[in-house]
C-alpha cells in the first residue's frame, strides 16, 4: 500500500477524522470539557502574565502546568500545526512533523520525525510544551513518556470526531498558546462560513441532490468514506448524498460495488501521488457505464483540507461543493 494511504489510514483509523455524529456545524462550539485552567487563570486573558501559571487537562487527562505563555512549541500533527499557525502563533513552533506541508513556512522548520517521532530531536529543541494527539498514544506513548521525562511539557490534543469537536480542538490549542480570543474567533469565522455554504447548497430540491462517491486511495485498494467521517459530514453541509452512505467508518470497496452503487459524481483525494486521478477511475472495466464516468463528473479535492480537522475544513467543504454544484457558485 502506498505510502500516503498508509499515513492516512494509521490516522484515520485512530480516530483522527472518525465519528462524526452532527452535521449542525453551524452550532456554537460545545463547551470545552477537556480544558480546565487554574483560579488564577480565570480572568487572564491573551498575552496577559495573570493567565499563568496554567494548569490544563489534556485528552489522556494528563494535567500539564505552564508557568508562563509558550514561546517555543513542537506540534506532531499536521491539524495541530495548521490550528497553531491559523491562531497568529506560527512563529513559536519550532519543531513540525515530517508529514507537516501547510503553511509553506513549515518547510523551514526542524522536523521531528513521522508517526515515529524523534525524542533527541524535540529535546534538542527546548520546547516550552509538545502538541501531541490521541492518535499516537498507542504507539508513542514510550516515547511521550520520555518527553515527560525530560521534563517537558506534553499536551495531547483529542480526535476531533467532528466538526463541533474540531472547533473544541481549537478552543484548546488557543488557550495552551495563550490565544484564547483568537480560537473564540476563529471558530466563530468557520461557524459562519459553513453556515453560507449550507445556506447556498440549501437551493438544491430534494430530488437533484447528487450521490457522490470519495476516493481515498486508487485501485486496487479503494479505500472510501462511509458514516460518521468528516467527508460524510461534508457532504451533508452541502446537501449531498453519500454513495457509500451505508458503510460505517473508511471502509475498502472492490470496483463491482462501486458499479453497483452508480454514483453521480465520483471525487478522489489522491491526485497528489496520482498523475492522472480522472483517468486512474475512467479505465476501469465496467466503470464506462457508472453515471459519473458518462457525465464527466470526476474530480479532485486537496486530500489536506478534507481530512485534518482544522480551519481549512471549511475550504475542502467549498471545493467539494463546487464540484458537486457548480452551478450555485458560477456567479460569484
Amino acid at each position: 500500500m502506498k505510502k500516503f494511504l498508509q499515513v492516512l489510514l494509521l490516522a484515520l483509523l485512530a480516530g483522527f477524522l472518525i465519528g462524526c455524529s452532527n452535521n449542525d456545524s453551524g452550532n456554537e462550539a460545545a463547551p470545552n470539557e477537556n480544558t480546565t485552567n487554574e483560579e488564577s487563570a480565570a480572568e487572564g486573558t491573551d498575552g496577559d502574565d495573570s493567565a499563568y501559571p496554567l494548569t490544563v487537562t489534556d485528552a489522556i487527562d494528563n494535567e500539564v502546568t505552564l508557568e508562563e505563555e509558550p514561546e517555543r512549541i513542537v506540534s506532531l500533527m499536521p491539524s495541530n500545526t495548521e490550528i497553531t499557525f491559523a491562531l497568529g502563533q506560527g512563529d513559536k513552533v519550532v519543531g513540525v512533523s515530517d508529514n507537516d506541508t501547510y503553511p509553506e513556512e513549515v518547510f523551514d522548520i526542524d522536523k521531528v520525525g513521522g508517526m515515529e517521532f524523534n525524542v533527541e530531536v524535540i529535546i534538542s529543541l527546548d520546547p516550552d510544551v509538545v502538541l501531541a494527539h490521541e492518535s499516537l498514544v498507542a504507539s508513542s506513548q514510550e516515547a511521550l513518556d520520555q518527553l515527560e521525562g525530560a521534563d517537558i511539557e506534553v499536551f495531547t490534543v483529542a480526535d476531533a470526531t467532528d466538526v463541533d469537536t474540531t472547533y473544541e480542538t481549537i478552543d484548546n490549542i488557543g488557550q495552551v498558546v495563550g490565544a484564547e480570543e483568537e480560537a473564540e474567533q476563529l471558530v466563530t469565522d468557520m461557524q459562519a462560513d459553513f453556515a453560507e455554504l449550507e445556506e447556498i447548497t440549501s437551493e438544491v430540491a430534494e430530488e437533484d441532490r447528487q450521490s457522490v462517491f470519495f476516493e481515498i486511495s486508487p485501485s486496487p485498494d479503494i479505500y472510501t468514506a462511509g458514516q460518521n467521517t468528516f467527508l460524510d459530514e461534508l457532504l451533508q453541509i452541502i446537501h449531498a448524498d453519500n454513495a457509500a452512505g451505508d458503510q460505517e467508518g473508511w471502509v475498502e470497496m472492490d470496483p463491482e460495488a462501486i458499479i453497483e452503487l452508480n454514483p453521480e459524481v465520483i471525487i478522489s483525494t489522491y491526485g497528489s501521488y496520482v498523475e492522472d486521478p480522472i483517468g486512474e477511475v475512467t479505465s476501469r472495466d465496467g466503470f464506462d457505464a457508472v453515471d459519473a464516468v458518462v457525465n464527466e463528473r470526476i474530480y479532485d479535492v486537496d486530500s489536506d483540507t478534507v481530512s485534518r480537522p482544522g480551519p481549512r475544513l471549511v475550504d475542502g467543504a467549498r471545493e467539494i461543493a463546487e464540484s458537486v454544484y457548480p452551478e450555485l457558485f458560477d456567479e460569484e
